[in-house]
């Protein structure tokens, strides 16, 4: 670092000048650092503001709290139940073994490819418009929908008649269950929307169990739309919701809107 000295100045002077220089970059360099936190404390405020705006508005999803079953398909009926569905293989086994109780009900469709819905019941009775919705849901996410079947037979049992022990000669893959006992039977349309709850969730599900739970609601049929291109349109006509969850709740096989 080069020095330039005064010749005009002792050498003491010229120390002394630059100890006042550098005293004074010392407060502006303090001024700086205050004015870049004040500046930075302002921005931040600024972006939260325009954060809570922009939910307020709907332009944005609320982070919103997940739940263990949102680990699965799920919505709750009209009259309140909670109703499961695996997602695959893997989930149907984790459903079944792990988080069904005595009291519920299983759904399932038999040579389509459904997957296993449950109806947390607890000390309820199945009330007949759970039944008909978790039926509805169970069709319209087994292979009817990628297919273009209007309509399955679903059939409904307890869970003690769900068992993992195949008959003689017989293999169970992961996810598959044997059904054994009488089985009341059910037939059940393929028709599902997406809705927003009050708590910012995404919801598919029967359309009577939307009306009752969501504000608005858009009802989807089997096509060949891209899930991302659907679930921009359903986000920006329910004016919210996450998007990843639009796609993750849509069934597989395809989604159009009308």
């Amino acid at each position: 670092m080069e020095l330039e000295l005064s010749l005009k100045k002792s050498l003491e002077e010229n120390a002394g000048d630059y100890f006042e220089k550098s005293k004074r970059a010392k407060k502006k360099l303090e001024g700086a650092r205050a004015a870049l936190k004040k500046s930075l404390e302002q921005l931040e405020v600024l972006k939260q503001k325009s954060v809570l705006e922009a939910q307020q508005q709907g332009k944005i999803p609320k982070r919103v709290k997940r739940e263990w079953f949102e680990k699965f398909r799920w919505f709750f009926s009209s009259t309140g139940k909670l109703v499961i569905l695996g997602r695959d293989a893997t989930t149907n086994e984790i459903l079944i073994k792990k988080y069904t109780q005595p009291r519920d009900r299983v759904f399932h469709c038999e040579g389509l490819k459904s997957p296993f819905c449950v109806v947390k019941l607890e000390n309820q009775e199945l009330d007949e418009a759970t039944k008909r919705e978790a039926a509805i849901a169970t069709a319209s996410f087994s292979e009817a929908w990628r297919t273009g079947i209007a309509e399955c037979e679903v059939f409904i049992v307890k869970p003690e008649q769900v068992s993992k022990r195949a008959q003689a000669g017989e293999y169970l893959a992961k996810g598959a269950f044997m059904i054994y006992g009488k089985k009341e039977s059910t037939t059940a349309p393929v028709e599902l929307g997406v809705g927003l709850t009050s708590q910012g969730k995404v919801m598919c599900a029967p359309l009577t169990a939307l009306s009752a739970h969501c504000k608005k609601y858009v009802q989807i049929y089997p096509g060949k739309g891209k899930a991302s291109d659907v679930a921009k349109r359903l986000q920006k006509e329910l004016g919210g919701g996450d998007l990843d969850e639009y796609i993750r709740c849509m069934p597989s096989g395809g989604v159009s809107l009308k």
